[in-house]
């Protein structure tokens, strides 16, 4: 007889993987500064954040924290599915829950269920379209530009988690901290942005 389906699995996982995978999902904690895997080691788990705050990152080349994804909800290292190694650090960046699942067993559902292989494509093309808002958001030139966009594509709502706080997200949006608080205070004043319950909340300015 199968394990049963844990009740608290989003219904997110629940429309897209087989009853077959759901079962073998199980919930852990983790903590601001955990780290859920490191680069270089074989990926044995497919992760995804139902809560907390997460990056992504590797060493650049003068040794610093160069942060290639920032996620609140949803997978974590997709691209491990298909990779002998993860190819960066995961770093819990506030504390949380994530669902682990064994990526053999993905992978060998995947090559079994036709409908789910298409479920996992559609979800890969949503990763897809919100990497090329990040690509288009480092390509504006103002920090203020930056910080809207990122509310706007990523909040909901106009409504966006601080999660870690800003210090991280200015490294996401790829600008310094000390620019990012002057764009916020700018904003702030100008009526446009509201810092409320660890979020960031757009106005409509005045």
């Amino acid at each position: 007889m199968p394990d049963p389906i844990d009740s608290r699995l989003p219904e997110t996982l629940r429309k897209l993987l087989p009853v077959e995978v759901q079962t073998l999902c199980a919930f852990s904690p983790c903590t601001r500064g955990d780290v859920l895997f490191r680069q270089g080691k074989k990926p044995a788990r497919m992760l995804y954040l139902t809560r907390g705050e997460v990056v992504l990152q590797r060493v650049g080349r003068q040794g610093e924290s160069v942060v290639l994804q920032r996620a609140r909800r949803g997978f974590i290292g997709e691209a491990s599915l298909e990779s002998a190694r993860y190819h960066c650090d995961a770093v819990v960046t506030a504390s949380g829950e994530v669902v682990a699942m064994p990526i053999v067993s993905i992978r060998q559902a995947l090559a079994a269920d036709s409908a789910f292989a298409r479920r996992w494509v559609s979800m890969l093309n949503q990763e897809v379209k919100r990497l090329r808002a990040q690509c288009e958001r480092l390509s504006l030139r103002g920090v203020k530009e930056r910080l809207l966009h990122l509310i706007e594509t990523e909040g909901d709502a106009g409504r966006l988690p601080l999660g870690s706080g800003l210090k991280s997200m200015a490294a996401e949006l790829g600008v310094s901290h000390e620019a990012l608080y002057r764009a916020v205070a700018a904003l702030e004043k100008q009526g446009m942005l509201l810092r409320q319950e660890n979020h960031l909340i757009l106005t409509g300015g005045v």
